[in-house]
């Protein structure tokens, strides 16, 4: 088996486990167990355990990324993509939680420049007018990623805290949606 073979192993075992327990519940021994190697090969290649969460989570939020594209000018289109992965890969979100949570492993710093970037093509959609300039584009930009992953299996006060709430998919998404299109004055292109 080959290093490469080996290291991807390694990370897609060292994902499962993390998004399952976080940094801190993660245990190198499953993670060698589940990749079928040696713990030595781990420290080798990653060094420590917050090394490989930050390449697991790089590697998944450049996924999670590339899925939710970005346009400034359709914040409703992008609610409905960012729920679409967060109910299609819910374990790439509650790799995001974790990390959120335990500060324990620096974030990539792709994660502050993608945010970064965001913040500022919403500022200059709002110098022109293109967008409402009311809300800072921060506020915003938080409204809808949290309205977008509301409903996800993980979040603490979506459909857990609703069990017994029976809403199709389809009409959370179509809400979610309206909703980011009332709060951004936009409307989602087709």
């Amino acid at each position: 088996m080959s290093a490469t073979e080996t290291k991807q192993r390694i990370l897609d075992a060292a994902f499962a486990e993390f998004a399952e327990y976080g940094v801190a519940g993660a245990r190198v021994d499953r993670i060698a167990k589940n990749a079928q190697c040696n713990k030595n090969l781990i420290y080798v290649y990653f060094d420590n355990k917050e090394t490989l969460f930050a390449t697991v989570l790089q590697r998944h939020l450049s996924d999670a990324y590339a899925g939710a594209r970005f346009d400034p000018d359709d914040l409703p289109g992008l609610a409905g993509r960012v729920f679409d992965l967060a109910r299609s890969r819910p374990d790439v979100y509650r790799l995001l939680a974790w990390a959120t949570l335990e500060r324990t492993a620096a974030l990539p710093p792709t994660r502050e420049q993608e945010h970064d970037r965001k913040l500022e093509l919403l500022r200059e959609r709002q110098k022109t007018g293109a967008l409402r300039d009311d809300i800072s584009p921060t506020l915003l930009l938080m409204a809808v990623l949290a309205l977008a992953t509301a409903w996800s299996p993980d979040f603490p006060f979506g459909r857990t805290a609703n069990p017994s709430a029976d809403l199709p998919d389809e009409e959370v998404r179509a809400a979610v949606v309206r909703m980011v299109a009332d709060i951004t004055g936009q409307r989602e292109k087709a």
